[in-house]
């Protein structure tokens, strides 16, 4: 079993997003056995992943799957009870959340949680807050994936829009310089332009070099920008593959898109006709 590193005894930096191995390198980011519970209700049963550099990998699932349960996890928000949780090979289960943004990674929580009494810029700033000060060039990086945010940058975050937020929420957590990005339901409570917009913009953080997991309910938006995608269901994974045989599974359409419904609908209008 891999020793947890200390602090002092962590991974070096990579030369950037993106270098290095690609998805047919080393997994960037692997759950093994993974079992997470809150008091006597197991969330998470067994749970193995992987998320190789560059790829974009969706987790999909109902509500109280337990999809939040693992990227929590993963970003030290939640100890597991038992199994493993490695970045880059080296064991982060056991350090804080806070901690991990030295390691690379960035997580986008549900909800998306800005600092509602701080301004836009304020608000990135603090997304810096592991270097000694932001860059420019990062904070250049956000503004060209969200002008919006440039245009207000002096304005009171609690003060956006729905759609206004998650950028700036987005934009946050690359400020960090993350190798690895989890987001957390990027769509939700959005007007479905803004959800497209949103994904777009994702699609070109990945294309920059920075490596996605993804936690979403709509289903096709997500398979659509995914590589790869598993599938949660109480606690357990039980699907996963490319994301396009993900996307064209019968078991998936009718799970997550809704098919079936639509297909009962109109066998039963054709039998009313008949």
């Amino acid at each position: 079993m891999s020793a947890k590193p200390s602090l002092e005894k962590r991974p070096e930096p990579g030369p950037g997003p993106g270098s290095g191995p690609g998805p047919d390198g080393p997994p960037l980011l692997e759950l093994r056995d993974l079992h997470v519970g809150y008091g006597a209700i197991e969330a998470l049963k067994g749970v193995d992943l992987e998320v190789r550099r560059g790829e974009v990998v969706a987790l999909l699932g109902a509500n109280g799957a337990g999809k939040s349960t693992t990227l929590k996890t993963v970003s030290g928000m939640l100890a597991p009870r038992s199994g493993e949780v490695l970045l880059h090979g080296e064991r982060i289960d056991g350090i804080t959340s806070h901690q991990l943004v030295r390691f690379g990674l960035g997580h986008v929580p549900e909800g998306r949680r800005v600092f509602g009494r701080m301004t836009v810029l304020e608000n990135l700033h603090m997304g810096a807050y592991r270097l000694r000060r932001p860059d420019p060039a990062d904070l250049e990086r956000v503004f060209a994936l969200f002008p919006r945010l440039h245009e207000r940058r002096r304005q009171v975050a609690g003060t956006l829009s729905g759609g206004e937020q998650q950028m700036l929420a987005i934009g946050r957590a690359l400020m960090g310089k993350p190798e690895l990005l989890l987001l957390d339901e990027p769509s939700m409570g959005l007007a479905p332009l803004i959800v497209q917009q949103i994904f777009g913009i994702l699609r070109e953080i990945n294309e920059q070099g920075t490596t996605l997991l993804l936690v979403e309910q709509n289903a096709t938006q997500a398979l659509q920008l995914a590589d790869r995608g598993y599938v949660l269901e109480t606690g357990e994974l039980v699907m996963s593959g490319p994301a396009g045989e993900l996307l064209s599974d019968p078991r998936i359409r009718a799970a997550y898109l809704g098919e079936h419904v639509e297909a009962e609908a109109e066998a039963e209008a054709e039998a009313g006709r008949g």
